[in-house]
């Protein structure tokens, strides 16, 4: 059953903007699926769905798979798209995204998998990246810096 809802998710995502996780919970009720709010909350989480730009300006839901070089030019493209501004604090890298892109930028960070980033947590509209030094977190901003220009 789990398989089959996971397909349908990956389906109803690539065919509509779904922006919340309510509306996808609607989706898969109306497919013959009974789900609650926190189900489709654990299946987002298990399929690594985030949140990318829709064309509408606002957010959706995408699967972001791992196909080499067009992966990493649309994690690019999603940094660049998400990124406000970043700071330090010692070895903790903060980056400030526009509103609802953090958990986008957060996985794009971590799909880079640079080996300075020990990991990554996002809020709405923050990043915050454990990285291994100071001397590390330098080189971590200069490669953003390199990404965005």
């Amino acid at each position: 059953m789990k398989v089959n809802r996971h397909a349908k998710i990956v389906e109803l995502i690539r065919k509509y903007d779904i922006e919340t996780q309510e509306e996808l919970a609607e989706y898969l009720n109306e497919a013959g699926f009974k789900v609650t709010q926190a189900t489709v909350s654990r299946d987002i989480r298990d399929l690594k769905l985030t949140k990318v730009p829709s064309e509408n300006g606002k957010q959706k839901y995408a699967v972001l798979r791992h196909d080499g070089r067009e992966m990493s030019e649309k994690y690019i493209r999603v940094l660049r798209d998400g990124y406000a501004s970043m700071d330090m604090a010692q070895n903790i890298l903060i980056i400030k995204t526009v509103p609802g892109m953090a958990m986008a930028v957060a996985a794009a960070v971590d799909a880079m998998q640079w080996h300075e980033i020990a990991g990554s947590i996002a809020g709405d509209d923050t990043v915050m990246c454990a990285v291994r030094s100071k001397e590390e977190t330098v080189k971590v901003m200069n490669k953003i810096r390199a990404i965005l220009i």
